[in-house]
Order: structure tokens, then sequence, then C-alpha cells
């Protein structure tokens, strides 16, 4: 073999080995230049260090995040779960819901003190007057018990004696059916103006009820259509990012049920105790009722002629004659 092509082959066989052992290091020479030029100087490592090879891990692990970052990577991101958290930074809309709906709750457990404590006083006080009643000999012996008492059934006694009163002229000359049916009347309204004053605070038991799972449903569209929003904005789907706003969309619809099933047990309850209520009412106006006609009956007694006395009067000529 001549000088000149062993030349060629020791120079084919350097070049070949120049590109094998340049391979590995031209990758860590790019990612060198790609790094940013502007480094703060809390950044930088220490000068006097650099011969520490333990401080060589801790200058990868931050250039590795740093570059990490600048490509676009999604960090973990800090956020309170927490209720009052959530409620915080929830949208504006979302927020609202809540609020309307805690307000609805506050109001449900107004409504059930409140109406508990009334229904229990009213109830006490008409059996009370009940007992009176059913224990009087007529509206005249029932007034004077009932003054104490003030309260539908004083109003019942108060009506019938207004309407017998008022009828007095009468009394005598029409039947007694005619003042029982206006008596039997005036005490049918009176019950029901009672019955539906210890009614009222309830419809808007069954308004929240009814309404307060949609209205927390609305919320919580709303706030998943904002989380879809952000992921859009994003381009990631991390769970950090997604996380939040379907919490916070999920605690509307969590507030509108706890607003909203006490209502309906409460409104459920009110209604068998107001049920129970206008029974006591409709024991009330019989009684008095009852009062009325013993009343009546009293009075055509005693304004109707002995017939013993007749009768032995006519006995007594029908001897004469005989005799």
């Amino acid at each position: 073999m001549s000088d000149r092509i062993r030349q060629k082959l020791n120079v084919l066989l350097a070049a070949t080995l120049a590109v094998f052992l340049a391979g590995p290091v031209a990758p860590g020479l790019a990612q060198t230049a790609q790094q940013p030029s502007s480094v703060s100087v809390d950044a930088q490592p220490n000068v006097s260090g650099a011969d520490d090879p333990d401080a060589l891990p801790a200058l990868s692990a931050e250039a590795a995040a740093g570059v990490a970052t600048a490509e676009g990577a999604n960090p973990v991101l800090p956020h309170d779960l927490s209720p009052v958290g959530m409620f915080l930074a929830a949208d504006i809309v979302v927020k609202a819901v809540m609020v309307a709906l805690a307000l609805a709750s506050v109001a449900t457990w107004a409504i059930f003190l409140v109406k508990t404590l009334e229904l229990i006083y009213a109830k006490s006080r008409l059996k009370r007057a009940v007992a009176a009643l059913v224990s009087a000999n007529g509206l005249a012996d029932a007034q004077p018990n009932l003054e104490r008492r003030a309260g539908v059934a004083g109003d019942m006694v108060a009506a019938a004696i207004d309407e017998m009163t008022r009828s007095e002229a009468v009394l005598d000359l029409a039947p007694a059916g005619g003042v029982k049916e206006r008596v039997s009347s005036l005490l049918t309204r009176i019950e029901v103006r009672a019955g539906k004053r210890m009614s009222a605070g309830t419809g808007i038991l069954a308004s929240i009820g009814s309404v307060g799972p949609f209205v927390g449903l609305f919320g919580t569209v709303w706030g998943i259509m904002n989380s879809f929003i952000g992921i859009s904005k994003a381009q990631t789907t991390n769970l950090a990012i997604v996380a939040p706003g379907i919490a916070e969309a999920l605690l509307a619809t969590a507030i509108g049920l706890v607003a909203a099933i006490p209502a309906v047990v409460i409104y459920n309850y009110f209604a068998r105790s107001v049920g129970g209520y206008k029974l006591i009412l409709a024991d009330a106006a019989a009684a008095v009722e009852r009062l009325v006609s013993r009343d009546l009956d009293h009075r055509h007694a005693r304004r109707a002629p002995p017939r013993r006395q007749d009768g032995f009067a006519h006995a007594s000529d029908s001897i004469a004659r005989i005799g």
C-alpha cells in the first residue's frame, strides 16, 4: 500500500472518530446555549463554592426547574379548598347564589323557631278554651271564663252573642234555624281566618324546598362553565387548574341541598301541626254552636205555656160536665 493511500485512510478514520465523540457533547452545549441570558444574581452559583461537588446537584435542580418553567410546564398551584376559601375564590354569580341560599337557610330555621312557639302557645290556649266551653251551660256562662283567655274561642263566643243580640226581636217569632245558620256562618269564617293566620310563613318553606336545589344547580353549571373557559385559556387539563373551579361549583349545589332538605321536612311538620290546630278550632266552633242551640231551647221553653197545667184544666172541665 502506498503512503498516499495510507494517509487518506488515517484522515477518514480520524474524522469518523471525531463525529462519534461529538455526539454526546452536542446536546449539552445546545441546552446551555438555550438557557436565558438574564439570570438574577441570587440564582448564580457562588464562585467560591464552584469546586464543591455537593453544590452541583442543587445547581442542576434549579436550572432544570427554570428550564421547565420557561418551557410552559404547569406547576402545582396552591389553593384553599375549605368552604370559606372556595367561597372567596368563586365567581361573582356563584357567590350571589351561595349568599341567597344561605339567607334562605337562615329564614327556614327562623320560621321553624317562631312557628313552633306560636303553635305550642295557640294550641294550649285553645284547648283550655274548649274545656271551658264544654263545661259551660250557655253563652252567658262561657263568656266570663273566656275573657281571661282572649283568642279565637273568645272571638267565636263574642260573635255568637252579637248575633243573638241582633236577632233578639225575631227570636220568638221566626224559627230558630235561621239564627243557627247565621251563627254557624260566622264561626266558619273565624275558623278559616285563624287557620290561615296560623299557616302564614309555611309557603316560604315550600318555595325554598322546591326551588333551592335548582338554584344551587344553576350556580354549579355557571361555575363549571367558568372552569372549562379557564381550561381553554390555559391550554392544559392539569388538575391543579381544573379542580378548584369544579369544587367551587359543586359547593353551590351542596348549599342548595342544605337549604332545601330542612325546608321540606319542616314544611311537612307544620302541615301536620296546623292540621291538628284546625281540628281544635273545629271543636271550639262546635262547642259554641251547642251553646247557642241550648240557649235557644231554654228561651223557647220559658216562653211556651205549661202543657201539663192545660191538660189538667181540660180534664177538670170534662169531669165537671160529666158530674
